[in-house]
């Protein structure tokens, strides 16, 4: 009961961060959002910041669930088709998906300003940067490690960019899954990426 109430807490956190900013996150207003009584968020998060640093962990659990738990197919097990996945899921017209990446983007900009946010926000580039870069390990198992860390950054940052244009209405869904594919296989090369429409299905 107590974990589940913690659970409605962040995702009200993360519905509030994309529907008005880190700057409109008020305690009482996630509260309310969660159905539960600003002490007991207070309680369970201790105060703002704690509330802020949390919901980060948490969106980015629950963006890695996005990218993760789909029906089993038969080429799960080829690591370039990993690859693929696990960038081009970043773009679906899911409205969870969407609220993900826009309080991601908020968050993040936000920690231009917030050295303690910014900390947070490293940590959990630094996961996602480590299974990309094993990932592209299992494609390119004799590329030395350096060189696959800079294409996991590549390939990240290229998402974050591309993520951008797309919740802001200049590029569509399935253009910015072309621009993804594309940018997989200029760090592959010789390896064109194949295109499984099934993937979205």
């Amino acid at each position: 009961m107590e974990a589940d109430r913690r659970t409605a807490i962040l995702e009200a956190a993360a519905r509030v961060i994309a529907r008005r900013g880190v700057r409109g996150l008020r305690v009482p207003e996630v509260a309310a959002e969660a159905g539960v009584s600003t002490a007991l968020a207070y309680y369970h998060f201790k105060d703002r910041a704690g509330i802020l640093h949390r919901t980060l962990e948490f969106i980015s659990d629950r963006a890695e669930r996005c990218t993760v738990d789909r029906p089993a197919r038969e080429y799960d097990n080829d690591p370039h088709r990993d690859l693929e996945r696990s960038l081009l899921l970043e773009f679906q017209d899911r409205p969870e998906v969407r609220e993900n990446s826009i309080a991601w983007g908020e968050l993040q900009a936000t920690a231009v300003f917030d050295p303690e946010l910014r900390a947070a926000l490293a940590g959990a580039r630094l996961i996602w940067i480590g299974e990309l870069t094993s990932t592209l390990a299992r494609i390119r198992p004799a590329a030395p490690a350096p060189a696959l860390t800079e294409s996991a950054e590549r390939l990240t940052a290229t998402l974050e960019g591309l993520s951008t244009r797309w919740l802001s209405g200049l590029l569509s869904t399935g253009h910015a899954r072309e621009l993804m594919r594309d940018a997989i296989a200029m760090e592959l090369p010789g390896r064109p990426a194949p295109h499984h429409p099934s993937l979205f299905d």
